[in-house]
């Protein structure tokens, strides 16, 4: 083999990276200076592999001039140490009922050792990280959920008690506002605090899209453990408007652990965001084949 034909492979690789950057170009600058609110859980935060690749791909996502804005959840993480502690934890309609001892574990588990370790990851790969809650600067000022159920015996609807279960009343984005423009990555744990100074466990998908909405993000993408909403074939729908979403959950095409995920998506649609996307998080760097490249990642959901 002569001396070119042995660096025709070497460079045939490199134009193939030129050729993928070259792609990639005017996606990133769809997302200079625009918000990006990434729902971080499921799989991905167990996997050390699908970790390291995540917090890479947020330090180049700021490297390439877009705001990064992570929201993580950590529920099995806090189921853990709840056993550890024996405290006894239950769970009504897929939200864990949150006493006064809960959600100590779960502000200690969620604004601890999962934000740090997420701060970590990005610092290591680059980046310049910062670990807060939604407490911090009044971030997120939280009001109790309320949840009824009908009976199914006496047909009498009645509120169900979550304890200290919240969701998000108002968003003050001038925290995040202050960190991004000096450079920052910052990683929200979501908790926030009510009129009453108590502390509310939230949900981590519904504090992505209320963080997506009230920043205007030109993107929100939640991380999940499955492809992205399926048609009733079983095939991945590559788009969808707000109100083809609704249609396809009122005729059953979307259901279960879908129907709030794509709730939120239409929410923080309704409230500014650009587009909400539910991709799959096993995937490697799906938040950049999502981002920079034409074919996507996962299901979109826009306003129209």
């Amino acid at each position: 083999m002569s001396t070119s034909e042995a660096a025709a492979g070497p460079r045939a690789a490199w134009l193939s990276k030129a050729e993928i950057l070259a792609e990639a170009l005017p996606f990133m600058r769809r997302y200079s200076g625009r918000a990006v609110v990434i729902k971080f859980g499921g799989h991905a935060m167990g996997d050390p592999s699908l970790f390291r690749s995540f917090a890479s791909d947020m330090v180049l996502l700021r490297q390439v001039g877009a705001n990064p804005l992570v929201v993580h959840g950590g529920g099995p993480q806090i189921g853990d140490m709840l056993k550890r502690l024996a405290i006894r934890s239950t769970f009504v309609d897929g939200l864990r009922v949150t006493d006064e001892a809960t959600v100590e574990i779960v502000e200690m588990v969620l604004a601890g050792s999962i934000n740090k370790s997420i701060v970590a990851a990005i610092n290591t790969a680059g980046g310049r990280g910062v670990g807060i809650s939604g407490k911090d600067a009044s971030l997120i000022t939280a009001e109790r959920l309320t949840r009824t159920r009908v009976d199914p015996d006496s047909r009498v609807e009645q509120v169900l008690d979550l304890g200290l279960v919240g969701e998000p009343r108002k968003i003050d984005t001038a925290l995040l506002d202050t960190l991004t423009q000096a450079g920052f990555i910052p990683v929200i744990a979501p908790v926030g605090q009510g009129p009453d100074d108590r502390t509310y466990n939230i949900n981590a998908d519904t504090v992505a899209g209320a963080i997506a909405g009230a920043c205007d993000a030109r993107r929100m993408l939640m991380l999940t453990d499955v492809e992205g909403v399926l048609d009733e074939t079983g095939t991945l729908i590559e788009e969808l408007t707000v109100g083809e979403a609704q249609r396809l959950m009122r005729t059953g095409t979307i259901s279960g652990g879908m129907i709030p995920k794509v709730e939120t998506c239409i929410e923080a649609v309704s409230r500014g965001a650009g587009a909400a996307v539910i991709l799959d998080g096993r995937i490697p760097h799906a938040v950049l084949l999502e981002l920079f490249t034409s074919q996507g990642a996962g299901t979109i959901i826009r306003a129209s």
